[in-house]
């Protein structure tokens, strides 16, 4: 039912300092600013920084993942030793790493990617619910499947054109924590048809100006959606 990551968006309290994170650390090209944001190149997703203001905000103290190809890993550890104090999580067929930005969003990057960049997209996403079955069935709505569960703690891992984990309020890895209001964006094969499946439980549901928001968008209008608890999902 959908088909692609298209962005992911973080609040930031003071842009100019997150940029130059984003910038310095991790490369990221810049695809447009201004207007209280900044667009940067993720693979071939986009990644949004966005000064607290309007609705959606983006996602506060969120656990996001970016993807490093394999052989390009230890140079990221070494790159970011330098500055950070790191923590190193090995999950059998790969590791990963996790450091802090400064709007206390936990950066991971997992040496999962495929490709020859340096940072070939965003892989996954962690988002607090509530109601951890209320929330699942949601997004399973939009034909994210699960694929791990926590035992001890109320979590589930859905898969999807990004992987998605539900956490009810907790600490993960690196003290990391599910993200508040975030706000994603997806290709859909086709919109209306999947917000017809979440309709009943979405909070509101409105149809949206899309033209212009990032460089590479075509389509003039989009379907935005907020679950139950107050994350948009805008659909293309």
């Amino acid at each position: 039912m959908l088909s692609g990551l298209r962005w992911l968006a973080l609040e930031a309290k003071y842009l100019d300092r997150a940029r130059e994170f984003y910038a310095t650390h991790l490369d990221l090209p810049i695809l447009r600013e201004g207007d209280g944001e900044v667009v940067f190149e993720a693979g071939d997703s986009a990644f949004v920084l966005r000064e607290p203001g309007g609705v959606p905000r983006g996602g506060v103290h969120t656990h996001y993942a970016f993807a490093a190809p394999p052989d390009r890993y230890d140079e990221w550890r070494d790159r970011l030793g330098e500055s950070f104090d790191l923590t190193e999580f090995d999950f059998g067929g790969s590791k990963s790493l996790y450091f802090y930005d400064p709007d206390g969003n936990c950066v991971e990057i997992g040496g999962c990617g495929e490709g020859e960049s340096a940072i070939t997209g965003i892989f996954e996403i962690v988002l607090e619910v509530e109601d951890l079955a209320r929330a699942e069935s949601f997004y399973e709505s939009l034909g994210f499947e699960e694929v791990d569960r926590g035992e001890e703690r109320k979590r589930v891992r859905l898969s999807g054109p990004v992987d998605l984990e539900l956490w009810e309020p907790q600490l993960g890895i690196a003290d990391a924590r599910g993200g508040l209001h975030v706000d994603v964006g997806f290709e859909a094969d086709d919109p209306e048809a999947a917000v017809e499946a979440v309709r009943e439980d979405a909070c509101e549901i409105e149809r949206v100006d899309s033209s212009g928001r990032f460089e590479d968008a075509t389509a003039d209008e989009a379907l935005r959606v907020r679950d139950p608890d107050g994350h948009y999902v805008t659909l293309y």
